[in-house]
């Protein structure tokens, strides 16, 4: 009988040693883990910031966005980031904008500017003056790089050369199907952009009103660019929104990702 519980009780020790040292182990690989991680995590830091790293600018975070780079997961985080702020705006958009920083503008509490610019082209399509925020002339030359510009050799095998628009600001109520509302456009702070056509390099103009549903090539060339502008801009609105847009395409630079 004593011999018996002397056994129970080594084995209950053997038992609770064991838990220790599993215990210990697994302290042990957790702490080895967690340095394994902190030292990629280190490398991995010292990779991309260092003078010399080979990951290419569009696909290093710690890089600024530049519009002429390719487009990787990082351009909208690095777009959004680059349109936060007037002095980052600005410093992006040179040598692929015609602008003129001007003074912050205010009407009233509920229409203003503030990183205010006069634009008059990006890329390579010039616009009529067009006072608008720096963040619009920021996507705008990012839709002009990447999707104006590619749809146009495309299906038109040509070049954009001008941007028709009908203006930024307006200090104006929304306008609906139902009626004007309540709210606020958001042209009444120039966040947002209405553009009636294009111009081409052979001299051809394209018109939304017109060519919406006209000729095969400047209609798949106007769906292909409003689809490309819904990668650039938080809100697209085209002539498939309602008839309120059967002339222009609306682009804004804050909303809920609605395309249509």
């Amino acid at each position: 009988m004593r011999h018996a519980k002397r056994q129970q009780m080594a084995q209950d020790a053997a038992k609770t040693q064991r838990k220790k040292t599993e215990r210990s182990w697994a302290l042990i690989n957790g702490l080895a883990a967690f340095c394994v991680v902190g030292v990629l995590v280190f490398g991995g830091y010292q990779t991309i910031t260092h003078p010399d790293t080979p990951l290419p600018p569009a696909w290093n975070p710690t890089q600024p966005l530049r519009i002429s780079d390719p487009v990787t997961p990082l351009t909208n985080w690095k777009l959004n980031r680059a349109a936060a702020t007037e002095t980052q705006c600005l410093s992006t958009l040179q040598g692929h904008a015609a602008l003129r920083a001007l003074a912050p503008l205010k009407d009233s509490d509920q229409c203003f500017i503030s990183d205010r610019v006069d634009l008059r082209g990006v890329g390579q399509a010039r616009l009529a003056p067009l006072e608008t925020r720096c963040a619009i002339a920021l996507r705008m030359a990012m839709w002009e790089q990447h999707s104006l510009q590619p749809a146009a050799q495309a299906f038109l095998s040509t070049q954009v050369t001008s941007i028709a628009h009908i203006g930024s600001y307006n200090c104006r109520a929304m306008r609906t199907s139902a009626g004007v509302s309540t709210r606020m456009s958001t042209h009444a702070t120039a966040d947002a952009v209405d553009i009636s056509g294009f111009g081409l390099a052979d001299g051809t103009q394209i018109r939304l009103v017109a060519d919406w549903d006209g000729v095969e090539a400047k209609a798949a060339f106007l769906r292909a660019v409003r689809d490309g502008a819904c990668k650039w801009f938080a809100l697209t609105l085209s002539p498939d929104y309602n008839r309120l847009h059967a002339d222009h395409f609306h682009l804004q630079s804050r909303g809920w990702g609605l395309c249509r």
